[in-house]
């Protein structure tokens, strides 16, 4: 709700404070008075309509979307307008665009006098035929959101179909590349660590010929080895250490001896053209250990295709599953909610009763599957599409649609603003506005101008507008009601019997 209102500098108006309650708020007056300036200066403080003050500022106690709007939430939040040099708008003291503010508060408040068709989209009017199904029907919104997962299940189920169709097309000329790419690997076969193997082999063999010579040359020395050790003797000298040495020595000769008859089948060439196959894969991936993943993934990719008609076959069939099921509970909802037609529509009848209008007619078609179900809802009066309807028919839809769905409301609803909406009615017309409204204020703040004395007198909080040199408004105490209200019944020259039937009215609504 708007807690508060304060404007200065506006037209006939030097300074405005007000302190507003919740329910219905009636603005009463003569014409020219201004009331009409005020009311587009509270719009205006929220960006629904043109700056006409120097300034306006509604604090709020609605709560913003801190993530979505950028804006921190305060107690109150505070909407203002300041046009000096230039026009500029403020949430909480933080600059916005007039554009964003609108959006803003457009999710709390409803202008009644502009041909809002928000009220009659397809979400709006299911959900009001849905709240209508579940009063009689316990399980039927636990129903709605079983389809609705459902729903989004199948339209994603149906996305991965789609997707391996389209895959298809291509299929085969990924297969036959994947398949080529797996052959040209796997008709090497490399092995881990094979590469470094062989270069060890090409080593060693580059190295035999000319080693065993150098090996045959090195043992005559063995001959002579008993002279070293004879005149180490001869020196009284251990010769322990000469003879650990030479036994290794006869070692390293015999292990190299031993690595070049495991070499004896070894075909250098057979090694160099091996190699150079490997080198062929390191140049290509990397590594070996590169090449040998890429064949992996490679072969995976064939099975992946190999195993395609049984994917696409399966997934058909889930989604074929889903779709009976979505078709079962669309039809299921569909019944229950054509059910409820009849006395929604004759709810909604009984509310236009009240304001003066009939013929509103709520029925239902269906077409494609939506998270919502299959059913479309379509609303005209008296035959007519509702672009076709005067302003004044349209608003009076809105209310009665409004007053069905506060049957339902927990809590509060926001903000209606409404501009002389019992404009031209008689008494008894005026009366029956003001009892729908009257329902409406249990979940709305509603900030409404009025002319006659039916409508004002249900007001919760009554303001008259006036003007001498400039324009005040004030709030009226019981008594101040009275006769306001008498003058609009008798005019300037307030009558006994104006006062007396104000009081009745006053009376009347307590």
């Amino acid at each position: 709700m708007i807690e508060r209102f304060y404007m200065k500098n506006c037209l006939t108006f030097d300074e405005v404070e007000l302190e507003l309650k919740s329910g219905l708020i009636v603005f009463s007056g003569p014409s020219g008075s201004g009331k009409s300036v005020l009311m587009r200066s509270i719009l205006g403080s929220v960006g629904f309509d043109d700056a006409l003050a120097e300034v306006s500022e509604s604090s709020v106690t609605w709560q913003i979307d801190e993530e979505i709007t950028g804006f921190s939430n305060e107690e109150p939040n505070i909407f203002k307008q300041v046009k000096r040099e230039k026009l500029r708008y403020f949430i909480n003291a933080q600059s916005i665009s007039k554009k964003a503010l609108h959006n803003i508060s457009r999710n709390y408040l409803r202008l009644l006098s502009l041909k809002d068709y928000s009220d009659f989209e397809q979400t709006n009017m299911l959900s009001i035929l849905d709240q209508q199904v579940s009063k009689s029907d316990a399980t039927y919104v636990e129903t709605l959101e079983i389809y609705k997962n459902d729903f989004h299940l199948y339209q994603n189920k149906k996305h991965e179909l789609e997707q391996l169709i389209e895959q298809e097309r291509r299929i085969d000329e990924h297969k036959e590349f994947a398949a080529f790419e797996l052959a040209k690997i796997d008709a090497i076969n490399p092995q881990q660590n094979e590469y470094e193997s062989l270069l060890e082999i090409k080593r060693t063999l580059s190295q035999k010929e000319k080693s065993e010579e150098r090996i045959a040359q090195a043992e005559s020395f063995f001959e002579r080895e008993h002279l070293v050790s004879d005149a180490l003797n001869a020196l009284d000298v251990d010769s322990g250490f000469f003879d650990d040495a030479m036994n290794e020595l006869r070692a390293t000769f015999e292990q190299a001896r031993s690595n070049f008859l495991d070499l004896e089948g070894e075909d250098i060439e057979s090694v160099l053209d091996r190699l150079e196959e490997l080198s062929d894969l390191k140049h290509r991936y990397g590594s070996i250990e590169e090449a040998i993943a890429y064949r992996d993934e490679k072969a995976k990719e064939v099975e992946k295709y190999e195993n395609f008609d049984y994917e696409k076959s399966r997934l058909s069939k889930e989604v074929d599953t889903l779709f009976k099921e979505l078709l079962s509970l669309a039809d299921y909802i569909s019944q229950k909610r054509s059910e409820t037609l009849y006395d929604l529509n004759r709810s909604i009848n009984d509310y236009l009763k009240l304001l003066y209008l009939s013929g509103a007619e709520m029925s239902l078609s269906h077409g494609d599957f939506m998270s919502s179900g299959q059913d479309r809802v379509e609303f005209n009066l008296k035959g007519a599409a509702l672009e076709k309807v005067s302003a004044g028919e349209f608003n009076r839809l809105r209310l009665a649609l409004l007053a069905l769905q506060s049957e339902s409301m927990q809590g509060q609803g926001g903000v209606l603003m409404l501009d002389e909406i019992d404009a031209n009615l008689s008494g008894e017309e005026s009366m029956s506005v003001a009892k729908v409204l009257r329902q409406l204020s249990k979940h709305f703040q509603i900030f409404v101008i009025s002319h006659q004395p039916q409508l004002t007198s249900m007001g919760e909080q009554h303001f008259i507008v006036e003007k001498d040199d400039v324009s005040t408004v004030r709030e009226l105490s019981k008594e101040e009601r009275i006769e306001e209200i008498a003058r609009m019944i008798s005019g300037d020259t307030v009558s006994k019997e104006a006062k007396n039937f104000a009081k009745e009215l006053l009376e009347g609504d307590a």
